[in-house]
């Protein structure tokens, strides 16, 4: 009778250690996931057309010396908008400069060009330091600037920015899980106020918005180029899906 107590007792504590494993992990796809790139050319998306292009069934984005942007552009998703919502894709890009995933975002009509998005960004870098990675939320035209970095669970209130921990994923540990100059997987879950970023399958931002002028619960979608330095980004796999 003991030893079962025992038994028992030693499960119970063990429990909450799986369930937080699994918690940490991207879940499975939804069943409602559609592909919202067909592989083979930009319909249903908008951009610059000096900038964008498909190439072997990817989308590429590409600036150079000589064809460069007049500010941030970026690559607008034209069938939906972004409320509550399950994001799959893949992406990689060169060192000279950074790239983005737009989501609940306005489109502003009249900016530096004609593709310009303001709202939450998934940053998307080819780096693996801290604190200079993607996947932290980005206030992109905003005023919160780096409103969630890797590794943390946090909040953004009324007066301010509070982070609940910091231990999602450290900086080893991230050199670990990301991919430089290859293929890296990105799921963001967006439900209510709260936003999660998974890379390569591991849960590495969980942050929820309570801020009553400047939190956002729709609007668009779009890859970005950023203005600067020469550099190229590339999306596939793209999927989607609205989540009740």
């Amino acid at each position: 009778m003991r030893r079962c107590f025992t038994l028992l007792a030693l499960l119970a504590f063990a429990l909450p250690a799986v369930a937080d494993h699994h918690e940490n992990h991207a879940p499975a796809a939804s069943p409602d996931l559609k592909p919202i790139f067909n592989g083979k050319d930009l319909t249903g998306w908008d951009g610059d057309p000096r900038l964008w292009s498909v190439r072997d069934g990817v989308i590429h984005g590409v600036t150079t010396a000589e064809n460069a942007t007049k500010g941030n552009t970026f690559l607008i998703w034209q069938e939906g908008k972004t409320k509550d919502f399950e994001l799959r894709l893949s992406f990689r890009c060169n060192a000279t400069n950074n790239s983005g995933i737009q989501y609940r975002s306005a489109h502003l009509e009249k900016a530096s060009n004609k593709w310009v998005l303001k709202g939450y960004q998934h940053e998307i870098r080819n780096e693996e330091d801290f604190p200079n990675v993607p996947s932290f939320i980005y206030d992109e035209k905003g005023k919160r600037g780096r409103i969630c970095l890797v590794g943390e669970r946090a909040e953004w209130n009324a007066d301010g920015k509070k982070v609940i921990d910091n231990d999602l994923i450290d900086k080893a540990g991230f050199k670990e899980l990301m991919k430089v100059d290859e293929w890296n997987d990105v799921v963001i879950i967006a439900k209510g106020n709260n936003v999660k970023h998974y890379l390569n399958g591991k849960l590495v931002l969980d942050f929820t918005d309570n801020h009553p002028e400047r939190a956002l619960s729709e609007g668009n979608l779009g890859l970005q180029l950023h203005a600067g330095k020469p550099m190229w980004t590339e999306f596939k796999n793209i999927r989607f899906a609205e989540l009740n």
